[in-house]
């Protein structure tokens, strides 16, 4: 069940909400348990086939969790936690990465193995992320003793199920307990209901339009008919740079207004990524919990920046790779995760030499374009990598859109603009247009937390700098007319393209 869908807005949005607030004097378990069965429903919704997955590991994981917490410092413990951690992942690597393991086992050997055909549960590499680091807290002391039907509220709860934000247990489980006997409220219907919108805004007009430019040169790359021009193959990579971008930034907007709805705030996940000034504030910015997650429990227990510099580069790289793999299970995301590492490494020797050195800083905006250029690189093997996960044999797909794009970006492919001839896209109206009207928007515009600033839609707005969030002005969020009117004029936006339904790209992961 998409956020952008009719069933969701039109049906089980409404339901849920009308659920919740009948419950409100309710025994506190009842509110919870009526969120737990709307929440299955919602995964459900898709194939309920899955629904024991998620059961079976919510059940293993919490159970697991309650042994560890008690064992803390034994072996017996210890050896809880390594079978849950290794059941966790063998179980995501056995339904995301077999088929990767099949074909390239295929590809090395032409042994001719069947790749195994396995769909992928919704939402399971965020549902694992979350409960390993359940277990690992159980084991550091840093959790409590939830009742069960609280813990499978913090792992189900639909509006982070899919595709994120990774939560935490601790920021949300005492968010659940201080709503008992509250129901719903004004104020929060009006914030969530705002921050949704946006995000379909988002998501249904800006995201979809850019796809119609960034699918079909992808495609044609992939295909190998015949090379793109400079400028397709520019068109190519800023539309799906931007494509992505309104992509998961409306799934986040989408995802805090509902939850926000039932007055529950989500952790902040995306924050003006492309205004980063450097790699490391492009992954303070961008999928903030899942850095989160990388930094807490794989980068700093892997040594971090404590064991010399050599061992910091290993470990970024290491981490950066584990994260691509993470994303999609394909060599081109491996290759993506790689360059970031890469990126990062350059970033951490760079600032190193500038104290060294003492080097000038690189002015503002010099920096946000060279950021922003080698994030838009490192994108075009991540979109490649939709080939991979179509079907067997499409690995050579995946490279050659990757190869040939790279290469028409920077004119080896010759120093034509525009094809005159089997034109993929009308350059004016298809591709330039809505790529300077998304930089515009992405570079000059605040962002959806800034202009909610007033409300704090998000959990981790309160530690940003004021600088990030900017002073309060007239153009912030209030709850008047006026506001309506805008609010309005973004909905009746989204109404006119809303029959064409695209499924958000962070949902295959």
């Amino acid at each position: 069940m998409l956020f952008n869908s009719y069933i969701y807005l039109l049906l089980f949005l409404p339901i849920a909400l009308i659920g919740f607030q009948l419950l409100r004097h309710a025994p506190f378990r009842v509110s919870v348990s009526f969120l737990v069965l709307a929440s299955l429903f919602y995964y459900g919704w898709w194939d309920w086939k899955n629904l024991w997955i998620i059961g079976a590991s919510c059940g293993f994981n919490f159970f697991c969790g309650r042994y560890i917490a008690g064992h803390r410092g034994t072996r017996a413990g210890k050896a809880v936690l390594v079978t849950g951690i290794v059941a966790n992942l063998g179980i995501l690597a056995f339904y995301k990465y077999a088929g990767l393991i099949a074909k390239s086992i295929e590809a090395i050997t032409e042994a001719g193995l069947p790749a195994p055909t396995i769909i992928l549960p919704l939402g399971i590499s965020f549902f694992t992320f979350q409960q390993v680091a359940y277990l690992i807290d159980a084991w550091r002391g840093e959790t409590e003793e939830y009742h069960f039907s609280d813990y499978l509220l913090f792992v189900t709860f639909f509006p982070q199920l899919i595709a994120g934000p990774i939560v935490h247990h601790k920021e949300m489980l005492p968010q659940f307990q201080r709503q008992s006997g509250r129901g719903l409220c004004a104020t929060d219907l009006s914030i969530g209901t705002t921050i949704l919108i946006i995000g379909l805004f988002k998501k249904v007009v800006l995201a979809d339009y850019l796809s119609r430019t960034a699918t079909p040169l992808f495609d044609l790359a992939a295909s190998g008919d015949r090379h793109l021009t400079i400028g397709e193959a520019w068109a190519a990579t800023l539309s799906y740079t931007l494509q992505i971008y309104f992509d998961f930034s409306g799934y986040s907007d989408m995802a805090i207004g509902s939850a926000r709805l039932f007055g529950i705030r989500l952790p902040l996940n995306f924050h003006s990524p492309y205004k980063a000034t450097s790699i490391i504030d492009f992954w303070r910015r961008w999928h903030i919990t899942l850095s989160r997650f990388l930094r807490d429990y794989l980068y700093i227990p892997l040594g971090g920046n404590r064991k010399g510099p050599a061992r910091r580069y290993v470990n970024l790289m290491t981490t950066m790779l584990l994260g691509g793999l993470w994303h999609g299970a394909g060599w081109t995301f491996i290759l993506w995760g790689g360059l970031h590492g890469f990126y990062l490494c350059v970033n951490h020797a760079w600032h190193w030499l500038g104290r060294k050195c003492r080097l000038p800083s690189i002015p503002r905006p010099i920096a946000v374009f060279i950021t922003f250029l080698a994030v838009a690189i490192a994108w075009i093997p991540f979109r490649a990598g939709n080939y991979e996960a179509l079907a067997s044999g499409s690995m050579d797909d995946a490279m050659r859109a990757t190869r040939t794009i790279l290469a028409s970006m920077f004119g080896l492919n010759g120093f034509d603009f525009w094809s005159s001839a089997g034109m993929v896209i009308t350059p004016q109206t298809r591709a330039l247009r809505p790529i300077v009207l998304g930089l515009l928007l992405v570079w000059f515009m605040p962002n959806t937390q800034q202009f909610m600033r007033r409300y704090f839609p998000a959990l981790g707005m309160k530690n940003l700098p004021d600088a990030e969030l900017g002073p309060r002005r007239f153009w912030q969020w209030r709850p008047t007319y006026l506001f309506l009117a805008f609010v309005l004029i973004l909905l009746y936006a989204v109404g006119r393209d809303f029959d064409r339904i695209g499924e958000f790209i962070y949902f295959q992961f």
